[in-house]
């Protein structure tokens, strides 16, 4: 694994939807290492508080002008002191970690909800638009923002509400779209029951699936446990080092 600690210079850190914010970094050693799925963990303060880094998804990465891309969403104390970061500061950040997607060259099916979505961004750019078929929730409109930050990929929205797309949950789009197209593989991000159901639709299609966990974090590399989910056969997977992207039948499968 090519990570390091590497102290970044914020580029931006920009307000982009209800307490959300996207922050671009010149991180040039973390930006030339990273594969779409992996993750960063975040030291928020020079000081023992809050003591923990937090782990955030790469949403981009770009080699060629050292810059990485972090969407986060305000949640407490640490979150809350990145979106008081401006340009120019300095962030300490520990990566690339983790697993990443395995990216296909057919059909892609991205299905992400909350700030879940971030990975798929990345991944969507690197699949390539016309191969993307990305269907995203939120519980309105304005949290469905998201929309506009896949570019020209084919994007079908759902929200509770129904005050855009289709009214209901992610899940419920997803049937019609896999009667019509063979996709070559779902790959999904968000809560873990969302998750679950698209791991149980994409067995009963028949199509390939890799699953992203979210999950609270305190080493970030596989030493402390925290992180640790139940697997297959008995098995326990540590989410920042085995995972976060796991082939969906490892982690959501039937006892």
């Amino acid at each position: 694994m090519n990570s390091c600690i590497e102290v970044g210079k914020i580029q931006s850190n920009e307000l982009i939807g209800p307490a959300i914010y996207r922050m671009a970094v010149f991180s040039p050693e973390i930006a030339k290492n990273s594969r779409v799925g992996q993750f960063v963990h975040v030291r928020v303060a020079n000081s023992t508080a809050p003591l923990l880094r937090r782990p955030l998804s790469l949403a981009g990465a770009d080699a060629k002008n050292g810059n990485i891309i972090l969407i986060y969403r305000v949640v407490g104390i640490g979150t809350d002191l990145m979106a008081k970061m401006k340009t120019g500061d300095s962030i300490d950040c520990l990566g690339p970690l983790g697993t990443s997607f395995t990216p296909v060259k057919g059909k892609a099916l991205l299905v992400g909800g909350g700030v879940g979505i971030a990975p798929l961004l990345y991944l969507a750019e690197v699949l390539g638009p016309e191969r993307v078929t990305a269907v995203i929730g939120g519980r309105n409109e304005e949290e469905l923002f998201w929309k506009d930050l896949f570019g020209t990929a084919t994007v079908i929205c759902t929200s509770d509400d129904g005050s855009i797309g289709q009214k209901g949950f992610v899940i419920d789009a997803l049937p019609a779209l896999l009667k019509k197209i063979q996709y070559d593989c779902i790959y999904t991000c968000g809560p873990n029951r969302m998750m679950e159901k698209v791991a149980a639709l994409a067995e009963e299609y028949g199509v390939r699936c890799e699953v992203s966990l979210e999950s609270y974090m305190a080493c970030g590399t596989g030493g402390c446990l925290g992180c640790a989910v139940a697997g297959r056969g008995g098995k326990r997977y540590k989410v920042c080092h085995d995972g976060p992207v796991f082939p969906a039948e490892e982690v959501f499968f039937r006892a």
